[in-house]
């Protein structure tokens, strides 16, 4: 198959790298033509813009920095969605905003032209090496026919749902994935300041609970992600875990500003009464403020 590729920077290249080395033509573009050498070294080739790439290609990805540059790429009379033939497929890797891939996704149905947002997760060594996973949104047709595509450049690839969801996907996990990093290290420095030693918690953290990804995978589907909140650990010992927390970081000085959030939402959920209660019930307070309940199915893993 013919395949575009726009945008061919640190993730984007190895991407496009993965589909030649499954045997597809490669058509190239990038706003600096010096990020697509490598490629266009082992068979790439090479046009000066998107109207030229979606003139050749029936099938067209673009793996760019952000909502800009694929807003961009893709509308005016030189972008994608002016130019692509009726019955092509384009997939957009772009970690994008969802109300922007919505919209392009109606204009380019205007014009029978598939679409999937497939924003991917593994950064740019997991694109090297093709252990990504690709999160992709959009209608059966369109996702069964970029499916090849798909798993040549990546190992897990995940229907996420309609147009736009592959969107919320990435960037929620990314969401979470930034804020757990300022709570470990709010943990990190007050245990360092107590006085042990940093190689020695880190340690601690890969090899315990939260290392484990235990919350993922046992005790959050158990409890939370099923509405079940027998106690496993109950929410008065958490309540005890956390001051003790938080009186450290007290003796040592040192500023939680995440844990001391988590320590209201566990005093709010003790006065509610659920003090024998599984903790996690205490996100059930988020739940109600959000409106918004979330549950697995009784026979999902």
């Amino acid at each position: 198959m013919n395949i575009g590729f726009i945008g061919t920077g640190n993730i984007g290249a190895p991407i496009a790298g993965q589909l030649l080395k499954a045997g597809h033509q490669l058509v190239v573009h990038d706003v600096r033509r010096a990020n697509a050498e490598k490629l266009l070294a082992a068979g790439a080739e090479w046009v000066d813009t998107p109207t030229a790439v979606a003139a050749e290609c029936d099938a067209v990805a673009t793996c760019l920095p952000g909502p800009k540059e694929m807003e961009a790429v893709c509308l005016g009379p030189a972008g994608l969605v002016a130019n692509l033939k009726p019955g092509a497929l384009y997939i957009d890797h772009t970690t994008n905003a969802p109300s922007l891939v919505r919209h392009v996704h109606a204009l380019l149905a205007e014009k029978h032209v598939a679409m999937l947002d497939a924003p991917v997760s593994g950064g740019m060594e997991g694109a090297q090496t093709r252990d990504l996973l690709v999160m992709a949104g959009g209608d059966d047709a369109a996702f069964a026919r970029a499916r090849p595509l798909l798993d040549a450049i990546a190992k897990r690839v995940i229907h996420t749902g309609a147009i736009g969801t592959g969107s919320i996907a990435k960037i929620m996990h990314n969401c979470a994935s930034f804020t757990l990093d300022m709570l470990i290290a709010e943990c990190w420095t007050t245990g360092v300041k107590a006085g042990i030693d940093a190689a020695t918690i880190v340690r601690v953290f890969n090899e315990a609970a939260l290392g484990q990804m235990m919350s993922l995978k046992v005790r959050l589907p158990a409890t939370y992600l099923r509405g079940d909140f027998a106690p496993r650990f109950s929410l008065a010992l958490a309540k005890k875990d956390l001051g003790l927390a938080m009186d450290l970081a007290r003796e040592t000085k040192t500023p939680m500003r995440l844990a001391a959030l988590c320590d209201q939402e566990l005093t709010e959920a003790m006065a509610r009464g659920w003090a024998g209660r599984d903790a996690s019930i205490a996100l059930t307070l988020q739940e109600e403020r959000a409106q918004a309940e979330v549950r697995l199915p009784r026979d999902a893993v």
